[in-house]
């Protein structure tokens, strides 16, 4: 009864807390913002744009569930395509609600249809995270090479502070960690209240290591890269539905794509407050690069990211909400093929 009791609450906590960083985020993007700019963009734009943005974000989706699928079956693991679609749909759901949370949802909403061990799925889930990581590197790289200033001044007004010691010693950590539980791992297993944690922990690393054992590379590269093209122009597209922002070049779109991933990092429901405020200082530098009012650029990234992230949420509401019913018709099949072949 006690665990029962403190899982509602813990859940609970999680949400305002989230919902806490949300709003101190938002409020930090929205002080002393002149509405009246902002509406009046927002009422001249061309929602053209953001209808094939919208196209290219449902794509990764699509995009993500093969790719899934090749990461899996390595590990002897076949499934559907369109289970993996609705599975990632109603982890980005559950995102919405406890950030963070989807990772977990997305491998158990698997396991219900396809019976693939949750520990392998996650594993390759953080594969996934890893893979996403280096592309976003790649991204920052393009920018650097092509937006410095922008990234210079970005940095400056974001008050961000990289302390390379700390992120030095968090790798001494988790790559000593590795090699300790590798050593000691035929020991820990032996240890009856150790070995399921062993097992699990055995499972995510053949899930993280299934990218060495892939039959097919060359599909995982370009579904890859097809993942993050789209992520580019559902990025991109929608500069063109405003007239301020349709001139930025391609070089602006990769500087958008970097700002906003880096904002949709910190665990905020939906991102908002977070992605608001990173496009906020994000058009700032972008302005002040082109010779523009560092103030107007601020307003410019704020209404595009009122149209930047509804969209995002739209899309994983509507997603994740069909993969609800999706997934139970699913998960009905497959206990009913079982009880037919017995």
């Amino acid at each position: 009864m006690e665990k029962t009791s403190k899982s509602p609450i813990k859940s609970i906590l999680t949400i305002v807390i989230s919902l806490a960083f949300a709003g101190f985020f938002l409020w930090l993007a929205l002080r002393g913002l002149d509405f009246k700019v902002i509406q009046k963009s927002l009422a001249k734009a061309n929602y053209l744009w953001v209808l094939f943005a919208s196209v290219f974000g449902l794509l990764a989706y699509w995009f993500r569930a093969i790719r899934w699928n090749l990461m899996l079956e390595p590990m002897g693991h076949r499934i559907s395509n369109s289970n993996a679609l609705w599975s990632i749909s109603f982890g980005y759901l559950m995102n919405l609600t406890i950030p963070r949370s989807g990772e977990v949802a997305r491998a158990t909403a698997l396991y219900g249809v396809e019976k693939v061990p949750v520990d392998k799925s996650f594993g390759t889930i953080i594969l996934e995270r890893v893979v996403d990581l280096i592309c976003m590197m790649g991204f920052l790289g393009l920018t650097l090479l092509f937006k410095y200033d922008a990234i210079l001044s970005f940095y400056k007004n974001s008050g961000v502070n990289i302390n390379s010691t700390k992120i030095i010693l968090i790798l001494s950590v988790l790559v000593v960690g590795t090699i300790l539980f590798f050593v000691f791992k035929k020991k820990l297993s032996e240890v009856p209240f150790l070995g399921k944690v062993v097992s699990f922990i055995d499972g995510i690393f053949q899930g993280i290591t299934s990218i060495f054992k892939l039959k097919e590379k060359g599909k995982f590269i370009l579904y890859t890269l097809g993942i993050w093209i789209c992520y580019y122009f559902a990025a991109y597209l929608v500069c063109f539905a405003l007239p301020e922002t349709s001139a930025f070049t391609f070089a602006d779109g990769f500087f958008i794509i970097v700002v906003g991933t880096l904002g949709m990092i910190i665990p905020a429901s939906g991102g908002i407050g977070a992605y608001n405020l990173a496009m906020k200082y994000g058009f700032m530098a972008l302005f002040i690069s082109i010779g523009k009012s560092a103030d107007f650029g601020g307003e410019m990234g704020l209404t595009y990211s009122f149209i930047s992230l509804p969209l995002q949420i739209v899309i994983m509401l509507v997603m994740g909400l069909i993969s609800i019913p999706m997934l139970a018709k699913a998960r009905s099949k497959a206990v009913s093929d079982k009880e037919f072949e017995n």
